[in-house]
């Protein structure tokens, strides 16, 4: 098999095989504790300028299927796992992961000790790192990665959000229905409640959520202003998650602000974020992030524990997190914010995945929260 090398800026090198495209691509090295949902992963528009690591060391042993994607193509700029399966065995399959990686153009490396890389992750915190089959001297490898740009300060949402409006009518699919929790489906005024999509690099499940809740979705590129969502007369906005550093993002911040007060707004990941910086809140850097189906979130109102998806880098600062802003979420494994809610205005954000795709679903009752939102403010 062709060898693989991934280098990071620290100059700790692994070789590996390399599997899925040849190439050689730079990035954010950050590890997935996830078990299962690795094309739901690799197709995540938030994992642009990342290379991901899958802790769980059996990777592709079910296969692909048109059915699991979360965008139109995967966005990551590498994926890195201990084993790869050269075999697709489920009865959903209809190809191999290799085969898919190929025709994406992504690059892979199999073989390597992903856990002591991931070792290295939780105890230094992310590395920028580069992944090739092309240049195989480390030195060279290691330069790249130390002139690597990483994440911070840059605006990766552009390189994401969808050229055009799209209104959306697919609904989940029957491998994600479960008994509903949500509020009933009922007409508003006669009417489906209209909501508006911001597409920041939205995972599709979300709008999947959106409409079976019965709503009318139309997505909008999230580089719009508040006024284009204003003239769509939305009964509801909802901001996706997204790709990198949420404070460049001075136009999503600005549009957000001029949304407040006018429509109910829900965000989740870059959404929730981007909702508390148009507040007034700050951002910082996680040391190694979030990523995972397994991550305890308590909910504070309630007390009850949600076992959640998550896939961020970047988190809301508490130490000045504004008076409008109430603290409804918390991460039980570091205490960072996972929700908030404006005190006066309809509006809340989650740091998590409720449609968990993939992932547990304890969280959808938040899209039911939404709707009840939207029938309030009718």
């Amino acid at each position: 098999m062709k060898v693989a090398k991934l280098a990071l800026e620290d100059g700790t090198i692994f070789t590996g095989a390399s599997f899925g495209a040849e190439g050689e691509v730079d990035g954010e090295v950050c590890f997935n504790t996830s078990m299962t949902g690795y094309q739901e992963i690799l197709t995540d528009p938030s994992y642009r300028g990342q290379i991901v690591t899958m802790t769980y060391p059996e990777i592709g042993n079910y296969g692909v299927n048109a059915e699991d994607v979360e965008s139109g193509r995967p966005h990551l700029a590498g994926f890195v796992v201990r084993n790869h399966s050269s075999v697709a065995s489920n009865f959903r399959a209809s190809g191999e992961l290799e085969e898919y990686l190929s025709r994406a153009n992504v690059v892979g490396i199999s073989g390597i000790d992903t856990r002591a890389l991931v070792r290295q992750l939780r105890e230094y915190g992310a590395l920028k790192g580069v992944l090739s089959t092309t240049d195989l001297n480390d030195e060279s490898l290691v330069a790249k990665a130390q002139a690597s740009p990483g994440l911070v300060g840059r605006d990766l949402v552009r390189e994401v959000v969808p050229s055009m409006p799209r209104d959306w009518d697919e609904r989940l699919s029957i491998w994600s229905k479960l008994p509903s929790r949500s509020p009933a489906k009922r007409p508003l005024n006669g009417r489906d409640p209209h909501v508006v999509a911001l597409d920041y690099g939205m995972k599709w499940n979300i709008a999947r959520h959106l409409c079976d809740l019965g709503c009318r979705v139309t997505v909008l590129p999230g580089t719009v202003s508040a006024a284009e969502v204003l003239d769509r007369m939305p009964d509801g906005v909802f901001l996706s998650n997204g790709p990198g550093d949420p404070e460049p993002l001075t136009y999503a911040i600005n549009t957000i602000r001029g949304l407040l007060g006018k429509t109910p707004v829900f965000g989740i990941c870059l959404g929730h974020q981007l909702l508390s910086l148009a507040c007034g809140a700050t951002t910082f850097k996680l040391k190694f992030g979030h990523r995972g189906a397994n991550q305890p979130v308590q909910n504070l109102a309630s007390g009850r524990v949600e076992i959640t998806s998550q896939n961020h880098g970047f988190a809301v600062a508490e130490d000045n997190l504004p008076s409008t802003l109430e603290v409804t979420h918390r991460n039980l494994n570091d205490r960072t914010i996972e929700g908030v809610r404006h005190r006066e205005l309809p509006a809340y954000g989650v740091q998590y995945h409720p449609e968990a795709s993939a992932g547990p679903h304890d969280s959808n009752y938040l899209f039911g929260t939404f709707w009840e939102m939207i029938r309030k403010g009718a």
